[in-house]
């Protein structure tokens, strides 16, 4: 076993013993591949010794590349720069995944998968997870309502259990009807056994969550509701509110998660999908050319803001993408730099009372119930938060009076799907 903080190259590990049957792929499926290069491989290829077979195999791919289309490879390469979820290795899978032969050699073979994932993909698990907030909700398929932000890593590979474990710090919020919003830290280890399959339009990988490395830590750091506050660490309530912050993370680590890649993007889900299931969504694509950054349904009490992102702009002349439909009372999204968003949330979830940012939101726009809307918004290269506004206290926007709101009356419910595209 041994451990990474930081990405580094694993292209050195071998598969120990790897068997493929070409003969039989090529009758069945390289009739009508495109990966033509496919059929000049040897008619059988089992071949005991691992570092030969390695060799022909990646042979065998790249005349199998050579061969793919240029308009085909052109699309691959503008993939793979945006994210590159299993690196050189699982990408080049990725390329060929259209191709039979290829995908059911790969997906029959779990010496292959594992020694693509350990050696490209097992350094992409804490980048990837640092890059993206992981949602809670309060019942399995509920909106969400709180999001886990985290911001340190580290993955250790086991070879002889052939497992990946994760251990990380996160901070994140929560609204409870106890409590109200409440702020956290957590520190949790995780060991996955990682997997991923090739199919006809999509790459699925999985982490199934084998253990815990050690309970969860969970800590407490700001409460709503100042009366929990202040008892948080003496009364049942204050007991509650800690059990259930840490019963919500403990559940979300051993769901697992799928990753599903498709030409629109990561689809990010907890719990593990099996093809052809994909995660939910509330709206499916608008447009070509576009890349899915988070599709969900939210559920936004009053006085509260929701965090979505963070959205990343690579390249200039692009655009950010946001199809919603709002249930309740109109509210607003705010659009800040990731910099910004981030250290006022951090703020916030230490318990610092709700109000507006030093900096001011680069673009605002109200968000009105009814039909499905789209908004486009072009954007500079850079890394954004859209946050969803639903108080009287940062946007101009602000939520109907009721004597209820403190008990979470007048929530809006947000199913909206953000992608970054090219500006039309």
């Amino acid at each position: 076993m041994h451990s990474r903080r930081h990405p580094s190259r694993r292209a050195d590990r071998q598969p120990k013993d790897i068997a493929i049957d070409t003969s039989e792929r090529a009758d069945s499926h390289g009739a009508d591949c495109s990966c033509a290069g496919a059929r000049d491989a040897p008619a059988s290829s089992r071949v005991t010794p691992w570092r030969t077979q390695v060799r022909d195999t990646v042979s065998m791919w790249a005349r199998g590349i050579a061969r793919v289309p240029g308009a085909h490879l052109r699309r691959i390469r503008a993939r793979r720069s945006r994210v590159a979820w299993a690196g050189a290795g699982a990408g080049l899978a990725l390329t060929l995944a259209g191709c039979g032969l290829f995908r059911g050699a790969i997906n029959d073979s779990p010496n292959i998968r594992w020694w693509l994932f350990a050696s490209f993909g097992a350094e992409r698990m804490c980048p990837e997870m640092l890059k993206r907030s992981a949602p809670l909700r309060l019942t399995n398929g509920g909106h969400v309502i709180g999001r886990l932000f985290p911001n340190a890593c580290q993955h250790r590979i086991d070879e002889q259990r052939r497992t990946v474990s994760l251990e990380f710090t996160a901070t994140g919020y929560a609204w409870t009807p106890i409590a109200g919003r409440v702020g956290f830290s957590t520190h949790a280890g995780v060991e996955y056994r990682a997997d991923f399959s090739l199919q006809d339009d999509a790459m699925y990988v999985w982490a199934r969550t084998e253990r815990l490395l050690f309970a969860p830590e969970f800590r407490v750091g700001s409460i709503e509701n100042r009366l929990v506050d202040w008892a948080q660490n003496q009364s049942p309530v204050g007991y509650l509110a800690n059990t259930f912050g840490a019963q919500i993370t403990s559940s979300q680590l051993l769901s697992g998660f799928t990753v599903v890649r498709t030409d629109e993007g990561d689809a990010f889900s907890l719990g593990i999908l099996m093809p052809p299931e994909r995660p939910r969504q509330p709206f499916g694509s608008s447009g070509e050319g576009r890349w899915l950054v988070d599709a969900d349904t939210s559920e936004v009490r009053v006085e509260q803001i929701d965090f979505l992102g963070p959205i990343v702009v690579e390249d200039s002349g692009q655009s950010l993408f946001f199809k919603y439909a709002l249930t309740g009372p109109a509210a607003e999204a705010l659009l800040w730099s990731r910099a910004d968003a981030d250290a006022w949330r951090e703020r916030l979830q230490t318990g610092t009372p709700l109000s507006p940012p030093p900096v001011p939101a680069s673009i605002g726009f109200a968000l009105t119930p009814g039909t499905t809307q789209e908004q486009r918004v072009p954007l500079p290269p850079g890394q954004y938060v859209m946050v969803i506004d639903n108080s009287s206290r940062v946007g101009r926007v602000n939520p109907p009076w009721n004597p209820l709101n403190a008990m979470g009356a007048n929530p809006v419910v947000l199913s909206y799907r953000l992608e970054v595209g090219e500006t039309p």
